[in-house]
């Protein structure tokens, strides 16, 4: 076997990063991006944006003294640089004649877990914390819900009253890849973020063709909005709405702020959203034997559930039949305590049946898994039990050393391989 050495030689896992070997067979390729330039005076830039939103009035002419805000963010699964433009918005909120006391921030958590005071605090940055009052969205507390009515396709609009009884609302969070909505952002600050459960469940079903034809739908995945069932259900939602107004970042995987977008929820969404495939894809021509992929470390890897948004572009450059690395820590377990009861199912109908009787969010990550499980290798790097993970129908490993020899030996001494340090963040495909 010949061997050249690779220039880069670390990935990141959870809070820190696992060295690969300094070198590897010749026909081995590192899909790496040069993100564009970070923003570095980034005050004025998002004052900037915010004065100049797409599609809207200026911010100025929005937000009325004695107005009852509700600013939406997202939950610490997902990083935004809340932290950094929480105080600016707030601080022109003030400035307006708003009171701290109008305004109330809500982590728009879906069907997530709770959220402890320290994520909070993280979230929002000390001084905001001590001032603005913060609450996690509970899609299960029926009382808190107004329905607002059902969309084209069935779905029903509830929401947390207190979306509804404010003045104003602030949909924050960042623009990136989602496998089955296409992108995250825009939108799913509403559906499924401040929604109810049976609101999210009608919605992320549409991930599934009509009962009678069967399979998933093949415009529900990544990079895809037109045609998109799951994310025209979610749009849709946002126009039963008023007064919305949308601040939207996009950011490195060093989580650098790159750009921001702000206005209309659906105009400066689409707009952030081609900015992100200009500058986050990676077209290949062909597809590999093996691919080596880390998430980029905490938090895109701080669950199995989260992690699998990784998995699932980096299988669009891997041959059917072919051994996928994945290096995801998953320091809070796979995501779901109910996740690992999905594997019961055997095969792939009758899977799809009991995902179809009793949809769960978790299902559909498990569903996900278990098709990809059966046609590409998956060994999985993590902290997760070795047995677990091959419930998961995945190849548990502790070391790097330990899945590559796993993988030389389904694939030989020699595999064409790919290398991707940011899975989390670029979206790989075939050309």
């Amino acid at each position: 076997m010949t061997h050249s050495k690779i220039e880069y030689t670390v990935l990141k896992y959870g809070d820190h990063s696992i060295n690969l070997p300094i070198t590897f067979p010749d026909n081995c390729n590192i899909l790496k991006l040069t993100f564009p330039k970070a923003i570095v005076k980034t005050d004025e830039y998002i004052n900037r944006v915010i004065d100049s939103p797409i599609d809207s009035e200026p911010f100025g002419n929005i937000f009325k003294k004695d107005n009852k805000i509700v600013i939406i963010i997202s939950d610490i699964t997902r990083y935004a640089s809340s932290e950094i433009y929480l105080p600016i918005i707030i601080d022109r909120l003030n400035k307006t004649g708003i009171d701290d006391k109008n305004i109330t921030i809500v982590c728009a958590l879906g069907i997530h877990r709770r959220q402890t005071a320290e994520e909070h605090k993280k979230l929002v940055g000390a001084n905001i914390y001590k001032r603005i009052k913060i609450i996690d969205h509970d899609a299960f507390n029926k009382n808190n819900m107004t329905l607002l009515g059902k969309t084209g396709r069935g779905t029903p609009i509830e929401v947390n009253h207190l979306i509804t009884e404010a003045d104003q609302v602030i949909l924050t969070g960042s623009i990136h890849f989602h496998y089955f909505a296409g992108f995250g952002g825009g939108r799913k600050s509403i559906l499924p973020g401040v929604s109810s459960f049976n609101s999210c469940v009608a919605n992320h079903l549409l991930v599934l063709n009509p009962q009678d034809q069967g399979g998933r739908h093949p415009l529900a995945r990544t990079g895809i909005l037109r045609g998109n069932p799951v994310h025209e259900d979610m749009a849709e939602a946002c126009n039963h709405l008023q007064s919305l107004f949308l601040f939207n970042t996009i950011i490195s995987s060093k989580r650098e702020l790159l750009k921001a977008v702000a206005g209309n929820v659906h105009t400066a969404f689409d707009q952030g959203s081609r900015f992100l495939s200009q500058n986050f894809s990676i077209p290949v021509s062909k597809k590999a034997d093996l691919v080596i992929v880390s998430c980029g470390g905490y938090p895109y890897d701080i669950n199995f559930i989260q992690a699998h948004k990784t998995m699932d572009m980096a299988v669009n450059v891997l041959k059917k039949g072919g051994v996928m690395i994945l290096l995801s820590e998953c320091s809070q377990g796979f995501g779901n305590p109910r996740f690992l009861e999905w594997f019961t199912y055997d095969d792939p109908e009758r899977f799809e049946i009991a995902l179809r009787n009793n949809y769960e969010i978790n299902g559909q990550t498990a569903y996900a898994t278990f098709l990809k499980a059966r046609q590409y290798h998956i060994i999985l790097i993590s902290a997760l039990d070795g047995e677990e993970v091959k419930k998961a129908s995945l190849y548990p490993a502790t070391t790097i050393e330990e899945a590559l020899e796993s993988a030389y030996r389904i694939l030989g001494p020699e595999p064409f391989t790919y290398i991707i340090p940011d899975g989390s963040s670029v979206f790989t495909y075939l050309a």
